[in-house]
């Protein structure tokens, strides 16, 4: 037991550095390697397999709203990024550049693209002529680079994976309709499979993409009380048509530019799941988004008859549950403390006596509560068990959200909320940039949303005093 006890110590506790508890978790439960490039990563397998589970349920919903795959190049030529000012401003410093092709020097530089709204922009102008075209619903999985200083697995690195979205509409009403219903799909994929919350809300002028006319956000919070910005979804106008020359015939034979969409989620949605659930035992998955929700571990499988009982309960279980066996020659103890690590939902225990008694024990990675089940009721048992796990992941990180969101009335109400309880802050705000540059400036705090449920808590911004419409939730922020 002693080196079971010393594999779980080689987590850093979160109370005592919570940076420090996400790499130990990161790198132990075998998400992810260090790249030889500084700030790349390497997915491992189960890092992968998890961000498999949730590209393959959010390509599902991107394919019922009727948007097709396609795929672009993975570099820009530096004079078509010239094309849209405000967007290639808004990238500049993150922006990797090729400057050789082999020992040539290339005559034009190519961006390794940070995003890809220009190429697909590009595409539109010479396949989109007539209104019978729109709306174009495109989606692409791909990677994108961005040179970030500060890098952290999963959260911000210097190559990720994302999926983005770029869709043509006749008029500005068809592409609002669409920027909403895909940033409600963003939080359906957060809730309900990773059970993450999130609050819906649009973002200020500050904090907008850049080239868009409206930015609309998903907000999560972590366990130490940060916010995560995890999904966004961007009404672009006509700006980028109108740089690209991007037009269709309407039904009286005019020329009108396309009114675009563009929206993204990334790899950072696993940062957010192991922020949120993750306890010091290590990450904890929820089930439906778990690449193994139900862990096998014979107990004294050397006695004759454990491992043929074991692997015919796999072969039963695999008809309604994904279910794994470890029949390795390491101790029980260890391989409960490594599914634990793993965050794996269930662990299922058999041994020589579970099988006399037609039974095995259940344990839950959630609460850790063990459960002793018959074997004949397995098939009904587990899949109710998981549902249950993914519900109380949900509620208590609901519950974790409202003890951590306050109210303030002033700047002081604000300095004391992050100080005392660091989370989400409701406040008013009166609109003007300068009083969000100083709230971000004396405390550090940024503009999270403008929810769509508004509330109203004073008359008066939180900053200057001054009338105030709006309530905004500010935090400190990933």
């Amino acid at each position: 037991m002693g080196k079971d006890k010393k594999f779980v110590e080689e987590i850093t506790a979160m109370e005592t550095d919570f940076a420090q508890w996400y790499t130990d978790v990161v790198k132990k439960a075998d998400l992810v390697d260090y790249g030889s490039v500084r700030g790349s990563m390497i997915i491992r397998p189960y890092g992968y397999a998890i961000w498999e589970n949730i590209r393959d349920v959010l390509d599902g919903k991107i394919k019922e709203t009727g948007h097709s795959n396609v795929y672009m190049p993975l570099f820009i030529p530096e004079s078509l990024l010239q094309k849209e000012k405000d967007h290639i401003e808004g990238f500049a410093p993150e922006v990797a550049w090729v400057t050789h092709g082999g020992d040539e020097e290339l005559h034009e530089r190519l961006c390794v693209r940070p995003t890809s709204e220009i190429l697909f922009c590009e595409h539109y102008a010479n396949i989109i002529h007539s209104y019978r075209d729109l709306p174009m619903l495109y989606n692409q999985w791909s990677n994108v680079v961005r040179w970030e200083k500060t890098t952290r697995p999963f959260l911000r690195s210097l190559e990720f994976l994302w999926q983005e979205g770029h869709t043509c509409h006749a008029d500005e009403e068809d592409a609002m309709e669409e920027t909403l219903k895909m940033l409600d799909v963003y939080a359906n994929v957060c809730e309900e499979y990773l059970a993450v919350p999130v609050l819906k809300g649009k973002k200020t002028e500050k904090e907008k993409f850049a080239g868009a006319e409206s930015t609309y956000t998903i907000e999560s919070l972590m366990h130490d009380g940060k916010a995560l910005q995890s999904g966004t979804s961007h009404y672009l106008g006509t700006g980028f048509a109108e740089s690209f020359g991007i037009q269709y015939s309407d039904k009286n034979g005019e020329l009108q530019h396309v009114h675009q969409t563009s929206w993204g989620i990334t790899t950072r949605l696993i940062g957010a799941l192991i922020m949120v659930h993750g306890d010091n035992r290590g990450l904890v998955v929820p089930p439906r988004i778990a690449p193994t929700q139900v862990m096998i571990v014979p107990i004294a499988q050397h006695k004759e008859g454990v491992l043929d009982r074991a692997y015919k309960l796999r072969d039963s279980l695999k008809k309604t549950v994904r279910v794994d066996i470890d029949a390795s020659d390491k101790m029980p103890g260890w391989k409960f403390n490594e599914y634990e690590m793993k965050g794996i939902p269930l662990r299922l225990e058999i041994g020589p006596k579970d099988i006399e008694k037609n039974q095995v024990v259940l344990a839950r990675r959630d609460t850790g509560e063990k459960e002793i089940v018959s074997m004949d009721d397995l098939n009904a048992k587990i899949p109710e068990l998981l549902e249950d796990i993914q519900k109380n992941l949900l509620d208590k990180a609901k519950d974790h959200r409202e003890k951590k969101t306050n109210v303030a009335k002033n700047m002081e109400d604000l300095q004391n909320s992050l100080r005392d309880n660091p989370g989400f802050v409701k406040g008013m705000w009166c609109g003007e940039l300068a009083c969000e540059e100083k709230i971000k400036e004396e405390t550090g705090a940024t503009s999270r949303c403008i929810p769509f449920e508004q509330e109203k808590i004073s008359d008066s911004c939180m900053c200057c005093g001054q009338k105030a419409d709006q309530l905004v939730y500010w935090a400190k922020a990933y």
